[in-house]
């Protein structure tokens, strides 16, 4: 029971060293911030309390000399400075590598976390002491008036508190710190002998504190396990008018009137561990696999009571399948917010003055795309930071402000996340680019490439701008990275440049990996499923309309001429063109397509299966799903197989000498007769 506890407080002690962080890089350009050193403190005290109570003693007491820092800053007795938000950033790490050894995951130098102690000291003049122990100079938080007053507490904690890893007496001892205090315990609630359950806690105690503290400080002793106890702090009055003052007013409402605690009601959310998320979408895709299966059964029988049954359990099949997969969405904040502390360091590294700001945070994404998307934006970012942004001397003389901008924003687009990294730095130089991987061999010198292809040189592997290879960057593997990790999310990147201005990558990303709602269509004998929040409309396509077509791949939607894509003819299948076909049109990157198919079946709720690594180089197929009948269908990237019929409309023109600039208009209206011989995928 006390390693899962011990487990639940590595995992929060991890999201308050990133909320500790957040706060230090915010305090860094809002110095007299005193919520922002709130903040700071509170995580501290947070780590520091729920470490002496699960046994990590050496977090515990590192951890303390920082809120001691804190804690004169937040009186006013000490400045925020550079110094100060570094070495307690610093410390911030120090505690992950301790949260790190605890968990059998490399070693803590304690030479380290010794000097860290002595700098704080000497920023501070404070000589830090264990956790329960009162440090000789530390002031308490003072009120308004700064005078010592009583302060009566009532503290009975939850049957349960011991059973959570919780010593009562530490809290006790931590209050004892702030000034006097005098102790009444009460045992009016310990049952007989033969009745005590030596796991359940029966004590209450009643205290009175004589100190310059604040509310807010004598509060915050009790901030772990305020949720699941009766507290009660009120001044000790002089006066019964100063009962109406909103600060004595009590920190938790007592039973005696007979209504329950906070501490007692239901909670209110949960920490269920990620495996068993994962497990649950599992179950509800098989889940789904087999109502396709029955809906197929019911179908083919036409027998109203199955058909009256499969209906129902396609309601609550697609309604539980909502509901899971809305568990596994997250906010991309905590993912961004990490950023801030990477732009910080690499700013001192780099000697550049940066800034990062961020738009849509509040964006939700699987949490499964979210774990594999930080390594990606950690290579964009700091290519922005070491090629892009040019130190401060260089924008001066260029008229731009010596600080430079990175902008992280995402948003909702269909069924996909963009995510954008936008710099304001030095941009690309198309030629310069050109000339760099003819140089490392990586294209012909006689190759004439438009610029989105020149652009696309970043993403090659081993290809670098950098003369000389440094900590930062320099051996072209960083974009590689980025190139293949979004590629097995199945995502794919744009990159938008103008010199002199700034560089704009964005990330194309499925909202989630596990379901989704597809079209189920036929061609032939094979099925394939086209993403449903593509798809626009479908349309017939007679013999009649390809003959007014002239042998061109075009098809008159409503007055716009969409260019459309032949399944059949793409993947080179042997089938039987029917009389009647019908053009699925999808929005692409590329504008409006069209997708030939002999048949569309309807909608289709698709359960996505990995295709393993002997097709993962098959780029226009983002995986396939089991139908009702057993069989497979192909799920189909319409972004991918678009952009290769474009790519491959490219390469015919400049074989034949044409220009190498080649409009998209041109690229659509190409796209139809070239599809035949193209290279099966």
């Amino acid at each position: 029971m006390i390693d899962k506890y011990k487990q639940a407080f590595q995992e929060e002690a991890r999201e308050l060293l990133v909320e500790l962080e957040s706060a230090l890089l915010e305090l860094d350009e809002k110095r007299d911030d005193r919520e922002v050193v709130g903040r700071a403190f509170r995580a501290l005290h947070t780590i520091k309390g729920s470490g002496a109570m699960f046994g990590f003693d050496d977090i515990a007491a590192f951890a303390h000399g920082l809120e001691t820092a804190f804690d004169l800053l937040r009186n006013g007795q000490l400045a925020a400075t550079a110094d100060l938000i570094n070495l307690t950033l610093a410390a911030g790490d120090q505690i992950k590598t301790m949260l790190d050894e605890a968990d059998g995951r490399g070693t803590v130098d304690l030479g380290r976390s010794a000097s860290i102690l002595t700098d704080l000291r000497r920023l501070t003049g404070v000589t830090p002491g264990r956790p329960e122990e009162p440090a000789a100079s530390l002031a308490p938080d003072v009120g308004t008036s700064g005078l010592t007053q009583d302060w009566r507490i009532r503290f009975r904690p939850g049957p349960d508190v011991l059973l959570h890893g919780t010593n009562p007496l530490l809290l006790l001892r931590e209050l004892r710190e702030l000034g006097r205090l005098r102790i009444t315990l009460d045992t009016a609630a310990v049952p007989p002998l033969r009745q005590i359950d030596a796991e359940r806690c029966y004590l209450a105690w009643e205290m009175v504190l004589t100190t310059a503290a604040s509310f807010e400080a004598i509060r915050d002793v009790f901030i772990f396990v305020e949720d699941e106890c009766e507290l009660t702090i009120e001044r000790v009055l002089l006066q019964a008018a100063e009962a109406f003052r909103p600060e004595m007013a009590p920190a938790r409402k007592s039973v005696a009137d007979g209504r329950a605690t906070p501490g007692q009601a239901s909670a209110s959310s949960i920490r269920v561990s990620a495996d068993k998320l994962d497990q649950l979408v599992n179950l509800v895709g098989e889940l789904v696999t087999v109502q396709a299966r029955l809906s197929e059964v019911a179908g083919r029988r036409d027998d109203p009571d199955i058909l009256d049954i499969s209906e129902a359990v396609d309601r609550l099949t697609a309604a539980l399948r909502e509901n899971s997969m809305s568990i596994r969405m997250l906010p991309l904040k905590t993912t961004f917010e990490r950023f801030r502390r990477l732009v910080h360091d690499l700013s001192l590294d780099l000697h550049k003055e940066v800034e990062l700001t961020l738009e849509g945070a509040d964006t939700a994404l699987d949490k499964t795309v979210i774990d594999q998307l930080n390594d990606p934006l950690v290579h964009l970012i700091r290519n922005s930071m070491d090629h892009g942004i040019e130190t401060p001397e260089t924008r001066r003389a260029a008229g731009k402000r010596p600080t430079g901008t990175i902008h992280l924003s995402a948003r909702h687009s269909g069924a996909n996340v963009l995510i954008q990294v936008t710099d304001d730095g030095r941009g690309l130089d198309a030629e310069a680019m050109r000339a760099r991987a003819v140089e490392q061999g990586l294209i012909d010198g006689a190759a004439r490439l438009s610029e989105p292809e020149i652009f696309s040189l970043m993403l090659a592997p081993g290809f670098s701008m950098a003369r000389e290879v440094t900590e930062v960057s320099g051996r072209g593997v960083g974009m590689d990275v980025v190139r293949r990790s979004i590629e097995a999310l199945r995502g794919s990147i744009d990159i938008v440049s103008k010199p002199g201005e700034g560089l704009t990558v964005t990330l194309r990303l499925p909202l989630t990996l596990a379901i989704i709602d597809g079209l189920l269509v036929r061609v032939g004998h094979a099925h394939f499923v086209l993403p449903l929040a593509n798809s626009l409309e479908c349309v017939e396509l007679t013999r009649h309309d390809v003959e007014d077509a002239h042998g061109k791949h075009l098809a008159d939607v409503r007055g716009e001429i969409i260019p459309y894509i032949r399944i059949s003819e793409y993947f080179q299948m042997d089938t039987v063109r029917p009389d009647c076909e019908q053009i699925m049109v999808v929005e692409t990157e590329h504008g409006h397509y069209g997708f030939v198919v002999d048949q569309v079946l309807g909608d289709h709720q698709t359960v996505i299966k990995n295709l393993g690594r002997l097709y993962r180089n098959v780029q226009v197929v983002s995986g396939a799903t089991i139908l009702g009948n057993g069989t497979v269908a192909l799920i189909l990237d319409p972004h991918r197989l678009v952009q290769n019929v474009v790519q491959s409309v490219s390469q015919k023109k400049r074989s034949e000498g044409r220009s190498n600039s080649v409009d998209r208009q041109d690229s659509r209206q190409a796209a139809l007769g070239t599809q035949k011989g193209k290279q099966n995928p």
